[in-house]
């Protein structure tokens, strides 16, 4: 945090900090003074001309996310993510297409292959934190090696258990990653909270370039097809598997400038407004069909404890609830209107209290099934992050209450910043730890 001294040394200074400031404008680097100001804000709440900064620098919009926009860095962008897509093919071109007869290789390892140089596109267009880059490869190629090597160590249903958890577990982890590569080893709520929201709008970003690689795809496959050419298999390989691999680092490039803090990212325009948009349209239409479900769990109230199925679902749900919750979150306090923002704030609390009802229902029903068949990888993997995703909306409600309406988007931000931490630790708990007891 380059700083948050001075800005402590300040705190007791008007005219210094005022000074401070306006050399910081100087330099370009509003955005970084900002996340620093937060921080010192967040050891020193009581402090006033402290209080007076963290106000008047949450409405605004750093200089830097204003001015210094240099566009997107398409000459790093480009070759990483073809690199990526050619790491992506050559992974599916193997005399064994199945990990231990099980899960492709692409399937397995994609996400820290793929993270890894979108590390490298983050540090070389920032030009700085190469170190930290460095670190965060060696720790993902570390962790897809423990993958790799203790997945074989275990036995029948135990190991195809944990294959199917890394498959979706590994790319959680690179997730974090990328995380510590944005944020550092020690960031604000705002920054992290903000990181939450750009990782939204990178998956749909992946996601609409993967709609229309796919349309492409199908458009060449049929003009081929229709002139009784063959592709070869090795060239089919490289057309999906390397196209697929081309979509990470571009989704990354095309949502996030890696030369601005987090918080002091665009969220005013472009797919980020319409994300935004979105989420809150969805919030009434989430309420209605979640007050519809509570009256209807009477009704078949033991299916979620008899059946698997749709204890799975319950699980989906309460993600896709955490995540709808999280998008719909302003950033700035000033993105809406007072009338808005007190229908949106009702909204996410009755959205809250009635995805924790539910989520608490099928959480007895899952401890039901533990104590009735025994704990398996799946079901102590489940408890975790159900703990965890009610403890969060339960944390979520209580705030809301407690901080009132004046500070609801700041208690919003900090409750799901903090979440992050948890998620932290049960993913490196599923990752290293759950070999060793199940074996």
């Amino acid at each position: 945090m380059k700083y948050l001294q001075d800005i402590r040394i300040a705190s007791e200074d008007p005219k210094q900090m005022e000074s401070l400031y306006q050399e910081v404008l100087e330099r370009g680097e509003s955005a970084a003074f900002q996340s620093d100001l937060l921080a010192a804000y967040e050891e020193m709440p009581e402090n006033v001309l402290l209080a007076a900064w963290y106000y008047r620098l949450q409405q605004a919009v750093p200089i830097e996310a204003r001015e210094k926009k240099a566009g997107v860095n398409w000459k790093l962008a480009i070759p990483l993510s073809i690199i990526t897509g050619l790491f992506f093919w050559l992974i599916t071109d193997t005399d064994g297409p199945l990990f231990l007869d099980h899960l492709p290789y692409l399937v397995m390892f994609w996400a820290p292959i793929a993270t890894i140089f979108s590390v490298a596109f983050l540090a070389g267009t920032a030009k700085q934190h190469y170190r930290r880059a460095v670190l965060i490869v060696v720790g993902l190629i570390l962790a897809g090696l423990y993958v790799f090597l203790v997945s074989p160590g275990l036995t029948g249903i135990f190991q195809t258990r944990y294959l199917d958890l890394m498959a979706l577990h590994l790319p959680l982890m690179a997730w974090i990653t990328l995380g510590i590569a944005v944020l550092g080893w020690g960031s604000t709520s705002k920054d992290r909270f903000a990181f939450l929201i750009k990782s939204i709008e990178a998956m749909i970003t992946a996601g609409l370039y993967l709609i229309f690689g796919a349309v492409l795809g199908g458009i060449t496959f049929g003009m081929f097809a229709a002139l009784n050419v063959n592709i070869p298999d090795l060239w089919m390989r490289l057309i999906i598997a390397g196209g697929y691999g081309l979509l990470p680092t571009l989704a990354v490039a095309t949502i996030y400038d890696p030369t601005v803090a987090p918080g002091g990212q665009d969220f005013t325009q472009g797919l980020s407004k319409f994300i935004a948009t979105m989420m809150r349209l969805l919030l009434p239409l989430t309420l209605a069909v979640l007050v519809i479900y509570v009256f209807v769990i009477p009704f078949n109230f033991m299916e979620p404890f008899n059946q698997r199925d749709v204890l799975i679902v319950y699980n989906i749900m309460l993600f896709a609830i955490m995540g709808l919750l999280m998008g719909a979150t302003p950033i700035r306090k000033n993105d809406l209107s007072q009338s808005m923002q007190i229908w949106l704030r009702s909204g996410i609390l009755a959205v809250a209290i009635l995805g924790a009802l539910i989520s608490i229902y099928a959480m007895s029903a899952t401890v039901y099934r533990t104590v009735q068949w025994g704990i398996t990888v799946n079901r102590l993997t489940i408890i975790g992050w159900n703990t965890i995703n009610i403890g969060v909306l339960i944390a979520l409600i209580v705030k809301q209450f407690k901080d009132g309406r004046d500070k609801w988007i700041e208690s919003l931000q900090q409750v799901f910043s903090y979440a992050t931490n948890a998620y932290v630790f049960w993913g490196l708990f599923l990752v290293v730890v759950i070999p060793l007891l199940f074996r």
